[in-house]
C-alpha cells in the first residue's frame, strides 16, 4: 500500500513541479519523473530519519541556518 500511496503522490509531485519550474513535458514524463523523485525523496528522507543522531541534527541545523539567512537577505537587507 506504501507503494502505491508513493505513486500517487509522484505524479501529483511531477505535475506540480513542471508547472513550478515552467517545464512543458508529455504527460508520461511527467509522471515518471515525479514517481522517480518521489522514490529518491523518500529514501532520502527515510535515511535521515533512521541516521536521527548527529548527522540528521547536522542537517537540520544547517537547512534551519540556510532558511534564516535567505529571511535575512530578503527581508532586512
Amino acid at each position: 500500500m506504501p507503494f502505491i500511496w508513493l505513486l500517487i503522490v509522484g505524479v501529483a509531485v511531477g505535475f506540480l513541479a513542471t508547472r513550478i519550474l515552467k517545464v512543458d513535458l508529455d504527460t508520461p514524463s511527467t509522471i515518471a519523473l515525479g514517481v522517480l523523485g518521489a522514490l529518491i525523496g523518500g529514501l532520502v528522507l527515510r535515511g535521515l530519519v533512521m541516521m536521527a543522531g548527529v548527522g540528521a541534527g547536522f542537517v537540520g541545523a544547517l537547512l534551519g541556518a540556510l532558511v534564516l539567512i535567505w529571511a535575512w537577505k530578503t527581508w532586512i537587507k
